[in-house]
């Protein structure tokens, strides 16, 4: 299935540009481009009760935490992010950051962050309680 305009998702100024969700197949997995300009506000360290994760650079240089350490990932470089393990991804340098994201089983997908949107896309401060449960419904730990 291909991607539609209508595809993205923006959080602040974090972009997800969907390319698989859980309402495309069978949902055992969900795949997007994730675009994070230079210092950009990025979700909290946490980690995945049931999914499994892989981060892929496409550009710039993202900066993923993971149990702790930190790796660099430009161009052409992943990492395994298993579930069970605390993890962050970050834009620490000047130039935007664009790497693809897959997570199997595809139970974290389009609709956890259209809901985390319109919590944290507010005039005012988000509702930090509200994020967290959102979170936690759909099997995301605040670490």
């Amino acid at each position: 299935m291909e991607a539609q305009l209508g595809d993205v998702v923006r959080i602040g100024a974090l972009e997800l540009r969907f390319l698989l969700d859980e309402t495309s197949g069978p949902g055992s997995l969900v795949m997007f481009e994730f675009v994070v300009p230079p210092d950009a506000r990025v979700p909290a360290p946490h980690f995945h009760k049931e999914v499994d994760e892989v981060i892929y650079a496409l550009e710039g240089t993202t900066t993923t935490t993971l149990s702790g350490q930190k790796h660099e990932l430009r161009a052409g470089q992943s990492l395994f992010v298993p579930r069970g393990s605390v993890h962050i991804h970050e834009n620490l340098h000047s130039d935007t950051a664009r790497s693809l994201i897959v997570m199997t089983p595809g139970t974290i997908g389009r609709g956890y962050f259209e809901e985390i949107a319109r919590e944290v896309n507010v005039p005012s401060k988000p509702d930090l309680g509200r994020v967290k449960e959102i979170m936690l419904r759909h099997g995301l730990v605040p670490a």
